[in-house]
């Protein structure tokens, strides 16, 4: 504090979680990046592999490998969260959790995942299809359509927090 600038706790305190944000803020990208890979890759195990039945992680041979494909991909999602969480509780214990950017992270990350999916999974390899016996059209193009909203959406706010963080 300087003599006889009024300096509140409260302005000291966002001055400081600022500089913190501002410090960590690729931390906090990537803290989002992770948990949008994780999250992209839960949904898809869940509600395609399981629920739906509509494909396995690679289904270009038997029931049995899709099944372990399945296994080491649902794994793969686990850690990619696990591991933003722990990004995330370092980040809240240095009081440099900046949300802003952590949510276009997720969105980014997410994004970026499901339209790997589409693209190379889907379409370069052929591991597998969304689903089969069906028009796959509308399918890939709701499929990558959303993962490109939410690309867009994301580097909004990364390139807002970006800005905010080069004015400080």
């Amino acid at each position: 504090m300087t003599t006889g600038s009024p300096v509140t706790p409260d302005a000291t305190t966002n001055t400081t979680t600022h500089a913190a944000r501002v410090a960590f803020s690729g931390r906090n990208l990537l803290a989002g990046l992770l948990l949008g890979v994780g999250v992209a890759a839960f949904v898809d195990e869940v509600v395609f592999h399981q629920l739906l039945h509509w494909h396995h992680f690679y289904d270009r041979s038997t029931p049995e490998v899709g099944l372990v494909s399945d296994g080491i991909f649902h794994a793969f999602g686990w850690f990619a969260a696990i591991g933003s969480m722990f990004l995330l509780a370092d980040l809240s214990r240095r009081q440099a959790v900046w949300w802003t950017r952590w949510w276009g992270g997720l969105l980014l990350g997410t994004g970026l995942f499901q339209l790997y999916d589409g693209i190379v999974q889907h379409k370069l390899f052929g591991l597998h299809q969304i689903r089969y016996d069906v028009d796959l059209l509308p399918y890939d193009l709701t499929w990558n359509l959303i993962a490109v909203a939410m690309i867009a959406v994301g580097l909004v706010l990364v390139i807002r927090t970006r800005r905010r963080a080069a004015d400080a």
